[in-house]
């Protein structure tokens, strides 16, 4: 394959353009193995890079993408062999380092994960960075020694990816959830998810106070600002907040009382440069333990040429659940 069809983003004199368009082979960047693209999906982070509302790609050309599954087609490294099925996500895939929109990717065999036997293709993507982010929040709030008899957890950005993921998960393991979003009419498919309780995203975007009444024992934000320092305000003695995202902001104008008066935590969520082994763990656990009825409920599939006009809408909140891409 001399070439093959990617999206590329290009430097331009005022901002980027981007395009479904053909690359040449000799073009891609250094790797020990070469890959098959099978796969990919869109996240939040792939919007803000093809859009360019975010400083996100970090080279030209680029092709975005953080997550893809494929099949190796040649390695010098140990661990992989041609044939083998394969999963990437993050390790700056798509931003430093040319990524998943495209029908082939060589990246360094450290970065990859082997795909799960009990996964299809298809569903390692329609789970994605978003669902494995969800599961690394799992786990760490288990670490801490989260359990369901200590109360309700909250989950933010509830209709999109990370949370729909993250309510399906944490309904799985016995917990009640309450979910908020600012989608109102999505009420039944979060329902459907396992959620027992919804709210208005509103009732956590007024200026927080120090201290608020007790409401949640945990909870998994993607949302950042105002609304993680409402979250920590109103979490019970000893509770925690996992942190995994900034769509309404990185800044976090809260106070320090809910750390030091309640011993909340605040625990934060890292995707893109997570350890082999705790990535590894979280795949198992997404093989056996995400109910794939439900991931198939919150997951629509598109092609490669689709990209591009999804990106804004993932950024205005307009994706609902999950969205797998065919590259092929």
């Amino acid at each position: 394959m001399a070439s093959f069809k990617a999206i590329v983003i290009e430097k331009a004199d005022k901002g980027q353009t981007v395009s479904l368009t053909t690359f040449d082979d000799a073009n891609l960047m250094e790797g020990d193995v070469t890959v098959r693209v099978e796969w990919s999906t869109i996240n939040y982070k792939d919007g803000l890079a093809i859009t360019g509302k975010a400083p996100v790609v970090r080279r030209f050309p680029m092709i975005p993408g953080v997550d893809f599954v494929g099949e190796v087609e040649t390695s010098s490294h140990p661990d992989w062999k041609s044939g083998d099925k394969v999963i990437l996500n993050g390790w700056g895939v798509g931003e430093t380092h040319l990524g998943a929109y495209a029908e082939r990717a060589r990246v360094k065999g450290d970065w990859l994960v082997p795909l799960p036997a009990g996964l299809s293709g298809r569903e390692a993507m329609a789970i994605g960075t978003a669902g494995y982010t969800a599961m690394l929040a799992v786990m760490t709030l288990e670490r801490h020694g989260l359990r369901p008899d200590q109360g309700p957890v909250i989950v933010t950005g509830a209709a999109g990816g990370v949370g729909s993921a993250a309510i399906t998960l944490l309904a799985g393991l016995g917990f009640t959830v309450i979910a908020s979003t600012g989608r109102p009419q999505e009420a039944e498919y979060l329902k459907g998810l396992g959620a027992s309780e919804i709210i208005d995203r509103n009732a956590l975007s007024e200026p927080a106070r120090p201290l608020a009444k007790e409401r949640w024992a945990a909870g998994i934000d993607s949302v950042g600002s105002t609304t993680l320092a409402n979250l920590l305000s109103m979490t019970k003695y000893g509770g925690a907040i996992a942190a995994c995202g900034l769509a309404g902001g990185m800044d976090l104008p809260g106070s320090v009382a809910p750390f030091i008066l309640r011993g909340v935590s605040l625990l934060g969520i890292d995707s893109v440069q997570c350890s082999q082994a705790l990535r590894r763990a979280a795949w198992r656990r997404l093989e056996s333990e995400l109910d794939r009825g439900k991931l198939e409920a919150m997951t629509r599939q598109i092609g490669l040429s689709d990209v591009i006009g999804e990106a804004g809408a993932i950024l205005e909140g307009r994706v609902r659940g999950r969205i797998v891409v065919n590259i092929r």
